[in-house]
């Protein structure tokens, strides 16, 4: 049995907290305590985000007389027909290192969502030319933004942070409903009140990791006189504030981790299979944080494959694949496979085609999976493109999918779950009542 680490190696492996604004969630969250849910109402989204732009061409594929139009559109990077992993009935098959994926996708825990991207507007071939395109398709920092913020020009705050802004009365805690493992400051959790807390994957927690446990408890408190000290200057005094705050925060969770039970399978020693793993300890103690309502933002990198495609895409889906596992068993032993709903999002897809290094370049809608025990799983959302060159459904001429589902649609459903009413998902999602439906079902 892998066994837990404990509270001190928890911040001194993971948890180097970043500069969030705390503040501003204590002032926003004053009136929670008598408006806070009971604990059975649990919810926590968790974001897995594919940096690269993943080609989930050979993500999920269709496996039924659509097969040969597949082979022929892909060419070099196409996967053989024995290696594609059945999902159930649905005429379509995962990726050969999707093992994990598919069990669950038997047992109705997981389903692929087809076709997905920015827009404003509903788009089609006929009116590509005509209608308002998200800005700078196809650019990694431009597309990663617009996902992360389901704002097609690129937008200042997170989708998911605003999601937190209308739910943030469900938690008694002091955290910021919000927590990044992936390292850096994310976008998706930024909303105009609410900010994200980051835990980075640095070496050490510089205020729990050297020296002798007296010497620690004498440097922390020199370092909060200075913090507190008033210096007469306005943005010197906002910054050790806000340290200060992360501090506080560090010293809660804490505190927390020091009740969590052990995990009960081993996590991958993988980027994401340690991000996963903090996020499962860290859901272990949210009734002792006082979260009933969190959001996760995971990330791996790697997808940018414009050369060898099939073989490093096959290493990248077996690392998502066992990360995920352990992270869907250890919830299912904890009861609360239920109340966590795990999903994927990638700045774009790649062509339909490959390049002249077996790899294949950027493009735009792409396929997504959903995975929970809340999901309506065994089953397939959207419309799947046609395996046409230059057909219907391609914007150019190498398999470039014009998405048929909004990104809009797609964190819309998540959020309803989530517990959105229908009037904050319109002032979450300002594009989304140019689609219909305006939540998808899948969870």
């Amino acid at each position: 049995m892998y066994r837990s680490k404990n509270r001190r190696e928890f911040l001194r492996s993971c948890c180097a907290l970043g500069a969030a604004s705390v503040t501003a969630h204590l002032t926003h969250l004053a009136p929670m305590s008598l408006l806070a849910q009971s604990a059975s109402d649990y919810k926590a989204l968790v974001c897995i985000f594919f940096f690269g732009g993943n080609d989930s061409n050979n993500m999920i594929v269709p496996v039924d007389s659509r097969y040969n139009a597949y082979q022929t559109m892909r060419g070099a990077v196409a996967l053989g027909a024995g290696t594609l992993l059945p999902a159930g009935g649905s005429g379509y098959g995962l990726h050969p290192a999707l093992t994990n994926i598919q069990r669950l996708y038997t047992q109705q825990h997981a389903a692929a969502v087809f076709n997905v991207g920015t827009l404003f507007v509903p788009v089609s071939k006929s009116t590509l030319n005509s209608s308002m395109l998200p800005r700078n398709l196809y650019s990694h920092s431009d597309q990663t933004q617009q996902w992360q913020s389901s704002d097609p020009n690129g937008g200042g705050t997170g989708w998911g942070g605003r999601v937190n802004d209308h739910l943030a009365t469900h938690n008694t805690g002091a955290l910021p409903p919000g927590i990044s493992v992936n390292g850096g400051n994310a976008l998706f959790l930024s909303g105009p009140v609410t900010k994200g807390l980051n835990f980075s994957n640095a070496n050490s927690f510089g205020l729990t990791t050297f020296g002798e446990e007296a010497s620690m408890v004498a440097r922390l408190t020199s370092l909060q006189k200075v913090l507190t000290f008033d210096s007469g200057l306005q943005l010197v005094s906002a910054a050790n504030g806000v340290l200060a705050d992360s501090i506080k925060s560090a010293q809660e969770i804490d505190a927390a981790l020091n009740s969590a039970p052990a995990l009960p399978v081993a996590f991958p020693n993988s980027g994401l299979g340690q991000q996963l793993a903090q996020v499962a300890q860290i859901i272990s103690v949210q009734g002792a944080l006082g979260m009933n309502r969190q959001i996760f933002f995971a990330g791996m990198g790697g997808f940018d494959n414009h050369e060898d495609l099939v073989n490093k895409h096959q290493q990248l889906m077996a690392s998502v694949d066992t990360a995920v596992n352990a992270f869907m068993l250890t919830l299912e032993q904890r009861g609360v496979m239920d109340k966590v709903t795990l999903f994927t999002e990638s700045e774009f897809n790649r062509t339909g085609n490959a390049n002249a290094n077996i790899g294949t370049d950027h493009a735009w809608g792409g396929h997504h999976l959903v995975v929970g025990g809340a999901v309506r799983g065994g089953a397939t959302y959207g419309t799947f493109p046609l395996h046409q060159l230059g057909g219907p459904d391609d914007a150019g001429d190498r398999g470039n999918w014009i998405p048929t589902t909004s990104l809009d649609q797609y964190a819309g459903t998540l959020a309803s779950w989530f517990g959105a009413s229908d009037a904050d998902l319109q002032t979450v999602f300002p594009n989304l009542r140019n689609f219909t439906p305006q939540t998808l079902g899948f969870v």
